[in-house]
């Protein structure tokens, strides 16, 4: 087992945090051993910023630029959390130096980009994986357990959509989110992950129909100064054009089964409003990620007055709560944040060479795969909802 490993998380926004407080989080997860970590550097184009994350949670210093990341030899393993348009320049230059690296999804902005990625991840000496974090969920994994033993049987049909209220408000500033062409909007950035997660459950996606794409809010005000997040904040009196889409749809065909899709970015209420309900031969089984740390199951065993759904509480029997949560008993409770430190103690198992309790994160051909659902939904909407098959 490697004897070390330095750590660099590569942008300090609210996903960045989520991996910079996973790292710290992941040797904390389960009784098997990692190597020595070393926090090194959280890095970001806005280096005040980095600096204030870096000594919330005892990074060691603050970089500026990927590049600056690359060119340190005290990094081994690095998480790439910036704008998708510049994952690639990224996380090439970050084989290139030899660093393990770990990009959140999805990899790129266009399809070609993603492809070029998954090539040099092939040739690369160091490990690359892309972030896949619903897999680690526990309520959704022990759905998916559920239907692999038989309890529920074959999927029929999936229903699901991620609604987000993060753009509804037209004060919301112009951001790197609002910029690309169709799709790489929500589509993007809550569709990619809802797409997984039905193929994580229903099996491999072979074609999409109904395709749609639209835009609500068509140009939106630059910010006076930087901004963090999601973060309401002053704006100049320059609007641009939202170049993307707030708001997706479409059908999919998987192998056996077939399902629904909708997400969006202008969903009043819906801070993070990812549901699904499967609909399977034995019953059906739905999620809501408002109440995380529960599952709704039914069962078609009993008398028909009387197998309606039933709500179960997340404890030690179900995927990854067992001997990782401090508190791992019913009823208290597992969030989004966890689903990143799981995902961050599977990658450095990986890197390290550790045993795991834990899956290993997707491939970039796995990245790849998603982008290209991504871009059969942009080909359908252009085609008014034709059927394009993958």
């Amino acid at each position: 087992m490697t004897q070390s490993l330095g750590i660099a998380v590569i942008g300090a926004g609210m996903a960045g945090l989520a991996h910079i407080a996973g790292y710290r989080t992941a040797p904390t997860l389960y009784n098997s051993e990692l190597p020595a970590l070393r926090y090194v550097a959280v890095a970001d184009v806005n280096t005040e910023l980095a600096t204030t994350v870096a000594k919330r949670y005892g990074y060691a210093k603050a970089l500026g630029t990927w590049h600056e990341v690359a060119a340190d030899p005290d990094i081994d393993v690095v998480s790439v959390v910036i704008a998708n348009r510049f994952h690639r320049e990224a996380v090439e230059g970050l084989l290139a130096a030899g660093k393990h690296v770990l990009c959140e999804k999805p990899l790129a902005d266009t399809l070609e980009e993603a492809e070029a990625m998954a090539a040099a991840a092939r040739d690369a000496a160091s490990l690359a994986r892309v972030g896949f974090t619903f897999r680690r969920t526990p309520g959704i994994a022990a759905i998916r357990d559920l239907i692999k033993d038989g309890t529920l049987g074959k999927v029929l049909h999936f229903s699901g959509r991620y609604w987000t209220d993060y753009g509804h408000n037209w004060q919301a500033p112009m951001s790197w989110r609002y910029k690309g062409g169709p799709g790489s909007g929500a589509l993007a950035d809550v569709g990619s992950h809802l797409s997984y997660i039905a193929e994580f459950l229903a099996g491999e996606i072979r074609s999409v129909s109904g395709g749609q794409l639209s835009t609500s809010i068509t140009e939106r005000y630059l910010p006076v100064g930087a901004v963090t997040g999601h973060d309401l904040v002053e704006l100049s009196n320059i609007a641009e054009p939202v170049e993307n889409d707030d708001y997706a749809a479409f059908n999919v065909q998987f192998a056996d089964a077939v399902g629904s899709l909708e997400v969006s970015r202008v969903a009043a209420g819906h801070p993070n409003g990812l549901s699904f309900e499967v609909f399977c031969e034995k019953g059906a089984a739905r999620f809501n990620q408002q109440r995380p740390s529960q599952i709704e199951i039914m069962l078609a065993d009993g008398p028909s007055a009387t197998n309606g759904y039933r709500t179960v509480d997340l404890g030690p029997e179900h995927a990854y709560i067992g001997g990782g949560l401090p508190m791992d008993a019913p009823g208290v409770g597992v969030g989004q944040n966890d689903a990143f430190a799981y995902q961050a103690r599977a990658f450095l198992d990986e890197v390290a060479g550790a045993s795991t309790a834990l899956p290993a994160n997707a491939t970039f051909d796995e990245g790849v795969h998603n982008m290209r659902i991504l871009q059969a939904v942009v080909e359908s909407a252009a085609n008014h909802g034709k059927k394009v098959t993958l």
